[in-house]
């Protein structure tokens, strides 16, 4: 029996996502972004394998190369929420914190920062990918070595919440399809947006969400989307490494929701000078710092930062300063 793609070849009427790949290709004067409409549907096909490979990594690089508009991001990631038919859970989560970059020079302080909240009693749920790009250090092997659990099928994530305040989970558990589309970066050589907009899933509709990028560009694209969705309660940032961690040597504008309504707020950088990377990454020495058996200056200043900004987020505290000084008394009373 031919394939999919070859009796698509020889068939006498254009396969149905064919429009899209159009749609974003027919030139510098024909082509234009989709609306939100055509967005959803577009990746509603792709989701439900309604799409050939060949138009999918068309249509991925298209985009790409255009930049995603925030109609096409926020049709995207509503058809990506529409069709995860998750269970539903007994507790409200108070913070989802995606994680897809990985880390190249800094330890990923802001797993610190996360795990700080659940030890005082906040729910937080953290999604992300491994493995998509080479040298870097991804969340869910630290997770492990820190001695977290990191969920294995999507029926976990209640139970680590109750024991942990805390579920990891692996995208592979929540949308297949996007795990998949977002390994094609080895055969592209490109990231895509799914690694955009898998930042903005939200997948339990958490009181509040925080979102990292790493090109600048995307910090109001992702506002815009996050509002569009009806999130109340966000932030942007670029973070270390494309991490929401704050990088203490660098200025951070925050780019957020605060009850329903987008702010801006620029943070001063700290050190004058720019620390030193990592020469390579001992997750022991890493675990020794969460147990208070070792120091490590500048982590102490991401982890206190990055915790700030989500206290913000979360409606914690009001003012940053504020939010700087509950955030040290929290990693210093971590472990009491």
């Amino acid at each position: 029996m031919p394939s999919p793609l070859k009796r698509n070849i020889y068939a006498l009427e254009e396969h149905p996502f064919a429009q899209y790949v159009r749609i974003l290709g027919k030139g510098k004067t024909g082509s234009r972004s989709l609306s939100y409409e055509e967005a959803y549907h577009a990746f509603r096909m792709i989701l439900t394998g309604e799409a050939l490979d060949i138009q999918i990594g068309a249509f991925l690089m298209l985009l790409r190369v255009k930049e995603e508009s925030v109609a096409e991001l926020t049709g995207f990631v509503q058809a990506t929420k529409d069709l995860l038919n998750l269970p539903a859970l007994p507790v409200q989560v108070d913070l989802d914190w995606s994680s897809y970059a990985g880390k190249r020079k800094h330890y990923p302080w802001f797993l610190l920062a996360a795990l700080t909240l659940a030890q005082h009693g906040y729910k937080v749920v953290m999604h992300g990918a491994s493995g998509h790009t080479i040298n870097r250090l991804y969340t869910e092997d630290v997770v492990k070595s820190l001695g977290y659990l990191s969920c294995t099928h999507i029926k976990d994530v209640e139970s680590h919440l109750e024991r942990q305040n805390f579920a990891f989970i692996p995208l592979e558990l929540l949308s297949p399809k996007l795990a998949e589309m977002m390994q094609y970066r080895q055969f592209l050589g490109l990231r895509s947006p799914i690694h955009t907009l898998s930042r903005l899933i939200n997948p339990y509709n958490a009181k509040a969400t925080l979102q990292a990028i790493f090109h600048p560009a995307y910090r109001t694209s992702h506002q815009q989307a996050a509002f569009t969705l009806g999130y109340q309660n966000s932030a942007v940032i670029k973070g270390e490494g494309g991490e929401f961690e704050r990088n203490p040597d660098a200025k951070t504008l925050i780019c957020g929701i605060k009850n329903g309504e987008c702010f801006e707020l620029e943070l001063p950088k700290i050190n004058p000078d720019r620390s030193l990377a990592e020469e390579h990454f001992d997750l022991d020495f890493f675990k020794s710092v969460w147990l208070g058996q070792a120091q490590h200056e500048y982590g102490s200043q991401a982890i206190v930062e990055t915790l700030a900004i989500a206290l913000m987020t979360m409606n914690i505290a009001t003012e940053y300063s504020d939010a700087q000084q509950k955030a040290l008394a929290m990693w210093n009373g971590r472990l009491t």
